[in-house]
């Protein structure tokens, strides 16, 4: 199989699904997929589902939790995010998956948590046989020009705006 590195951005809702669904089509196919996740402190449903339905195909990992949402990030922040950006680089470059997820990777540049010139070097090091996929509101242009797709999502309309919280199995 011959790689490709994708990016799905934007302020809209999905991102993370997007990137899901891929994994959920490539376990189907066979293939070994790491889905290393930036800046989401609670297990969702679809993490529960990873683990106890596809742990032969899919591996997970929480680069987390941050709690600086309102405030800016801190040291250990920061730390636990390069962190996780060298297991996902070692994950990229293990030889042991076809796919490498690293969600919310843009968002951990935009708070200052990553830098883009670390993710450009990543997306050059991808070997040829393996997509990656990174997923935030924000991709730099940089990233986006060595990207061989970018879907932007873009919220035209949404319930949380009128107060709706976040639904079990829908949300998380």
């Amino acid at each position: 199989m011959e790689g490709r590195f994708q990016i799905y951005c934007g302020e809209g809702k999905g991102k993370t699904t997007a990137a899901l669904g891929l994994c959920l089509r490539a376990a189907g196919a066979g293939l070994h997929i790491y889905f290393g996740q930036f800046l989401k402190p609670t297990e969702s449903a679809e993490v529960r589902v990873l683990r106890d339905r596809f742990a032969d195909r899919i591996c997970y990992e929480a680069y987390g939790p941050f709690h600086f949402i309102r405030k800016s990030p801190t040291d250990h922040d920061r730390t636990m995010a390069r962190n996780g950006f060298s297991r996902l680089r070692a994950a990229l470059l293990s030889g042991r998956y076809e796919v490498v997820v690293g969600d919310e990777a843009l968002t951990a540049v935009s708070a200052g948590l990553l830098l883009e010139h670390d993710l450009v070097h990543l997306a050059e090091e991808r070997p040829a046989g393996v997509e990656l996929v990174l997923t935030g509101r924000q991709a730099g242009a940089a990233l986006i020009e060595r990207a061989d797709l970018v879907t932007e999502m873009r919220a035209v309309k949404h319930y949380f705006d009128r107060g709706t919280s976040a639904r079990p199995g829908i949300e998380y």
